[in-house]
């Protein structure tokens, strides 16, 4: 085999140049591409676990509302500005701070439902909710007038409960729920 000679002009050209900027722009696209792809990762596991938790409120507002409808807690709602007992509260006074947004609130109640967490397992943070007796409420248009037969009577007459429900854990995603819930 022979050798090519070496030739004696001096090599001119910008393809390396051209080729490490080239380089240089297809390593910053990938790097922001990658940026987004990870963006896009952590915004679908925040409303995964945003979901999680609704549902987990969900189930916790509708077992409040299952234990009023069984009468778990009596027939007479507690009085007015009564302390909470077993995650039933009587109606707050006007002058407290809504119970749901107090971090100092200390009446709930723990949910016995259980929510999956979508990988086999039980929700990591058990949600919790609590009842206020909200006042009264008629169970038909006009039964509570003047001259009718059902007047003030428990068939015409309802309790009416406000029912909060929350889910959260420290560092994640938190959901509170509420509802209007006539006693049957």
């Amino acid at each position: 085999m022979t050798a090519l000679p070496a030739s004696p002009v001096r090599q001119r050209g910008a393809s390396l140049v051209v080729v490490l900027i080239l380089l240089l722009v297809m390593t910053l696209l990938g790097l922001a591409v990658l940026r987004g792809t990870l963006l896009e990762e952590r915004m679908s596991a925040n409303l995964l676990d945003r979901s999680q938790n609704f549902q987990a409120a969900e189930a916790a507002l509708r077992e409040a509302e299952a234990l009023i409808a069984a009468g778990t807690w009596g027939v007479d709602p507690p009085a007015a500005g009564a302390a909470c007992a077993n995650g039933m509260c009587g109606a707050p006074a006007t002058t407290v701070a809504d119970r749901a947004t107090d971090p100092a609130f200390a009446g709930w109640r723990a949910a016995t439902s259980n929510v999956n967490n979508g990988i086999g397992g039980a929700q990591a943070v058990q949600p919790q909710f609590f009842v206020e007796h909200a006042g009264w409420v008629e169970t038909w248009f006009e039964c509570n007038e003047a001259g009718s037969k059902y007047r003030g009577t428990a068939l015409c007459i309802r309790p009416v409960y406000k029912v909060t429900a929350r889910s959260q854990a420290d560092g994640r995603s938190s959901v509170l729920l509420q509802s209007s819930f006539v006693a049957p």
